[in-house]
């Protein structure tokens, strides 16, 4: 492998991984909001209706699965995170590489 592939390869992983992570962090953020805003709904629900009391476990199972959804965020901005450092590492090499080299020729 060429170091200047080297180069692009390690820099086209790092912009991806760090689109990715700008993504996930996004969706985290999003699902946050939205699981803090149906508990807002719930709890003004619940005050409201204590006159005619209604299960509000229909309410709770969006909460649950927003829940996962954060959880599978996570894991992939865990991913993506091992995946950035993995391609700064290979920078790194690149470029001891190249400094090596131009050592060696000078």
């Amino acid at each position: 492998m060429q170091i200047q592939s080297a180069f692009s390869a390690g820099m086209q992983g790092l912009q991806r991984a760090s689109n990715v992570i700008s993504e996930e962090t996004l969706n985290i953020n999003r699902q946050t909001t939205q699981s803090r805003q149906q508990d807002q709904q719930v709890a003004a629900a619940d005050a409201q209706q204590t006159a005619n009391p209604t299960p509000t476990n229909a309410a709770a199972e969006p909460n649950r699965a927003a829940g996962t959804d954060t959880t599978q965020s996570l894991v992939r901005l865990e991913q993506q995170e091992l995946l950035a450092q993995a391609n700064v590492r290979s920078l790194r090499t690149a470029d001891e590489m190249l400094g090596n080299i131009i050592d060696i020729r000078v």
